[in-house]
């Protein structure tokens, strides 16, 4: 697991762990991590250009004792004050190492050179600052640490701005500034940066959108926190672990043991859900899926998946009974293209209304926010809405929802008594259990965005779930192979939906074998 902590679990960890080392020797590590970082990204050390853009924080002082130690090896070392007051020993060190620091610019054009504000600026606006980002083969960026809240304020927003415009690699220490630590929200300005590098432990803003979108590749520099860190509150699950958890036969297995999931999806207008959700099922290691549809969804189920098993369920007040019909399973998945009828409905309450795992997705997700009445259950439920589903079962806006993942994905998980995938471009997982790490999904493409998707998904985390695994691992297993299938069958070039299903032995594969 890649996991992550906040703010305040930081905070406790770091005054724990200074208390046994002398004063200083945090930042000298944390400093000492990023400069090697920075090194590998610059072509040559001597003669580059490296700006950092230092705040009146701890970040600002980590940033500019990696600057002196870049000057010391002949890198030019610019350091911008973005704050009337800096890290007085950090910068006392880029002085001694034969770096500089100049003032941002404040609204009247003035910088440390040039107070009166004759010449700060170039004909054409620049400041000082602008131009020295500008011809900068490295931009560091320390301006806030991971305190900060809401977007940047000026100057740091206009330096930010100046550094995206910037041809160099932007390192960020810590997180991006302007990014949430604990949440990833991203509240107005706030820097991008190519590589993150970050201390002691990730932070939740570097896994989850949109933060995330701002990190870049993240860098982990281990300074002595571990010992003192508690549980995390996020956590992104990597190949070792998804291999853990993904159930194997034994010579003793069959296909009962191996686990039978039932699936309800597909309807005469959505034809094409029931045989996604049953081929991402089968692909996803389930002994046996039996199917529940209507009568052409089950046709073309026939032909192209010929293991499965099928239940008609003709449209009628008692189209409920096909879910008693179809025989045992040990889950079920409901919703993809099912429709939002009454028949649909009914079916989807009989589903409910079992003492098994249940995932629900798509149009499931749309009969259960016009019928809250279905949920909580006492069975484990898993539910995979994308935000406009997740918007209409909380009556909150699409748009918000997209900017606040983790907020609104841990508050439907405590409202509806389900362990919810919040699906997008970062697949968020919270468990009704508040006691348990939200899941973040490290993996996946932007191909992933094609019809159909979501059914595979469906029916891969459904035969998880009917073999066993509990609701979170399920969804995090699915998603981590999921990503890794679109992945593979894309290799950068459009695929389908049935593409994914083609790829999943492949992506299975790729974690079993590392």
């Amino acid at each position: 697991m890649r996991n992550a902590h906040h703010v305040a679990a930081v905070r406790a960890a770091e005054s724990a762990l200074m208390a046994t080392v002398p004063e200083g020797a945090l930042m000298q590590r944390a400093a000492a991590g990023l400069a090697s970082v920075c090194v590998r990204l610059l072509p040559a050390v001597y003669g580059s250009r490296v700006v950092v853009l230092a705040g009146s924080g701890d970040n600002g002082g980590d940033a500019l004792y990696a600057g002196a130690r870049l000057a010391d090896r002949g890198a030019v070392v610019t350091a911008v004050a973005a704050a009337a007051r800096v890290h007085e020993a950090g910068a006392a060190a880029l002085c001694g190492s034969g770096g500089r620091v100049i003032e941002a610019a404040d609204p009247g054009g003035r910088t440390a050179a040039d107070p009166d504000g004759r010449t700060a600026a170039d004909p054409d606006g620049r400041t000082a600052a602008d131009r020295a980002i500008a011809a900068a083969d490295l931009v560091i960026d320390g301006l806030l640490g991971i305190g900060g809240h809401g977007g940047l304020r000026e100057p740091a927003a206009s330096l930010a701005a100046s550094a995206e415009r910037a041809p160099c690699p932007v390192v960020a220490v810590d997180l991006p500034s302007g990014i949430d630590a604990d949440t990833g929200e991203v509240a107005g300005a706030a820097v991008t940066a190519d590589v993150t590098v970050t201390f002691g432990t990730l932070k939740p803003g570097l896994l989850i959108d949109p933060g995330a979108s701002h990190a870049g590749v993240v860098e982990f520099v281990d300074i002595g926190l571990g010992p003192y860190l508690g549980r995390p509150e996020v956590a992104a699950a990597q190949a070792a672990d998804i291999a853990d958890w993904l159930p194997r036969p034994t010579a003793e297995s069959d296909k009962y043991r191996r686990g039978v999931l039932g699936i309800v999806a597909g309807s005469d207008r959505f034809t094409g859900a029931a045989t996604l959700a049953v081929g991402g099922a089968i692909r996803g290691g389930a002994g046996m899926v039996r199917l529940v549809s209507s009568e052409i969804p089950v046709g073309l189920v026939r032909q192209r998946w010929p293991e499965a098993v099928l239940t008609t369920a003709h449209a009628g007040k008692q189209s409920g009974a096909a879910i008693e019909q179809a025989g045992r399973v040990q889950a079920w998945t409901a919703g993809p293209g099912m429709g939002t009828g009454d028949a649909s409905l009914s079916l989807l309450s009989a589903v409910l209304a079992t003492d098994l795992p249940v995932l629900v997705d798509a149009d499931g997700i749309t009969l259960l926010a016009a019928h809250r009445d279905l949920l909580p259950r006492s069975a484990p439920t898993l539910l995979t809405p994308h935000a406009g589903e997740l918007s209409r079962l909380l009556g909150a806006d699409r748009a918000d929802i997209e900017a606040r993942r983790l907020h609104f994905v841990t508050q439907a998980a405590a409202e509806l008594g389900c362990t919810v995938l919040l699906k997008g471009s970062t697949t968020v997982i919270a468990s009704p259990d508040p006691g348990q790490e939200v899941l973040v999904n490290p993996t996946g493409t932007s191909w992933l965005a094609t019809a159909g998707s979501g059914d595979v998904l469906s029916g891969l985390a459904g035969s998880l779930l009917a073999q066993g695994l509990d609701p979170a691992r399920a969804a995090a297993a699915a998603a981590y192979l999921h990503g890794i299938a679109a992945r593979l069958a894309a290799d950068g070039a459009p695929i389908g939906s049935e593409d994914i299903i083609t790829a999943l032995p492949a992506a299975i594969r790729t974690v079993e074998t590392r």
